[in-house]
């Protein structure tokens, strides 16, 4: 409390009370009435007086002074004050002018002046009901209220309720408090779209003792909230141990080359041995892939070089073959021409035509009495006696 519009002069005693204000007046230390508002100016040479003027307007009382009153002074208490008290299942909110102003937590008493201000005092009994009603979650602020349990389930959420460790119900998207009085309440919340789970490289030996190192992708899905959340305590925890099992079961019973060759058969094994044990724990298992193979440093080379010899090998073969086929081509042409002069000649002017393109000049004399029919029947000379060509 403070001292407001309290005076002294030659053996009197002044105060001043405001319309928003009322005053205690002591008579040495022992309370002697409420003051209203107005001047009071009493002659006191002994200086036995005093008071104190507070603010009433939407104003708090100390709990102490107000019981005290309530005891001494019943009536003048029924008057200007409204005691709150609450029990231990059981909070009250306190409206100014019908605006809300403060919750009750159980157990405790407050005390507000009521001369000016209109006081209401709504009383819940949180033992009766557990939820939070939307007139009352419209009314508080319920940022730093702790005996309220306030959470908002998404639209790809699904929100389960869990009271003094037993599930409740399964709550819709959407906002939802409830009472957390005298028991343990929590919104267990779970996530329903598909979720990519990275299964870090692991070192396994195969049956062959090569140590590998696998990494794998897996999609997952809650489809069973409840399950998914009562059933493990850390479900895609659960899952990543499961397929890191698998994978190390379908791994060490193949050799390098096996599984190398023979990825796909170890989606499948992993898929179908995680998804039997996934759906006792609520959840749906999409995809399981082997993203990684990781070989150590001297098996990676080794197999660099077997790649590398493979593809010479295969790159001298197919040369050979280009090669066989192309002679095959020149035989085949060889004896086409052997048993037709005509296509020879062709063959002939074709090779000529693409000399003639690499020869920059060419001077041709057919001779006296010539012309460009002798010039031609002079060029090539075909016997019935030999094969060779040669030029005039």
């Amino acid at each position: 409390m403070a001292r407001f519009g309290v005076s002294r002069s030659i053996g009197f005693f002044k105060v001043i009370v405001r319309d928003d204000e009322r005053g205690f007046l002591y008579r040495n230390g022992r309370f002697v009435r409420l003051l209203e508002p107005g001047r009071f100016r009493v002659f006191d040479p002994n200086g036995n007086l005093n008071a104190i003027v507070v603010k009433v307007v939407r104003a708090e009382i100390s709990t102490e002074q107000a019981l005290l009153f309530k005891k001494t002074m019943p009536q003048m208490t029924e008057n200007n004050f409204e005691i709150v008290q609450t029990e231990a299942n059981e909070v009250a909110i306190v409206s100014f002018d019908g605006e809300p102003q403060h919750l009750l937590r159980p157990n405790s008493t407050r005390a507000f002046w009521k001369t000016v201000t209109r006081v209401d005092v709504e009383r819940i009994n949180t033992s009766v009901d557990l939820r939070v009603k939307k007139q009352h979650l419209d009314m508080l602020d319920l940022t730093n209220i702790s005996v309220v349990t306030n959470e908002i389930v998404e639209a790809h959420e699904a929100g389960l309720l869990i009271v003094d460790g037993q599930f409740q119900e399964l709550l819709n998207p959407g906002r939802h408090a409830f009472w957390a009085v005298a028991r343990n309440v929590r919104v267990a919340k779970v996530d329903l779209r598909p979720q990519p789970l990275e299964v870090t490289a692991q070192e396994i030996l195969t049956k062959d003792r090569v140590g590998i190192r696998v990494t794998l992708t897996a999609f997952t899905k809650v489809v069973d909230p409840e399950t998914a959340v009562l059933g493990a305590r850390d479900v895609s925890n659960t899952i990543y141990r499961y397929i890191q099992f698998a994978i190390r079961e379908a791994v060490a019973k193949r050799t390098l080359d096996d599984i190398l060759a023979a990825r796909d058969k170890i989606d499948q094994e992993v898929r179908s041995f995680v998804t039997t044990r996934a759906e006792k724990l609520g959840i749906e298992v999409g995809e399981i892939g082997v993203k990684d193979v990781i070989l150590p440093g001297d098996v990676r080379e080794l197999l660099n070089k077997v790649v590398e010899a493979e593809r010479v090998a295969k790159a001298n073969l197919i040369r050979r073959q280009e090669e066989t086929a192309a002679t095959r081509s020149l035989l085949n042409t060889a004896k086409l021409m052997e048993d037709n002069p005509l296509l020879l000649r062709l063959k002939e002017l074709e090779s000529l035509e693409r000399l003639v393109e690499k020869v920059g000049r060419i001077d041709l004399h057919a001779g006296e009495g010539g012309g460009l029919e002798a010039l031609l029947n002079n060029l090539y000379t075909l016997g019935k006696d030999h094969k060779d060509v040669s030029s005039a």
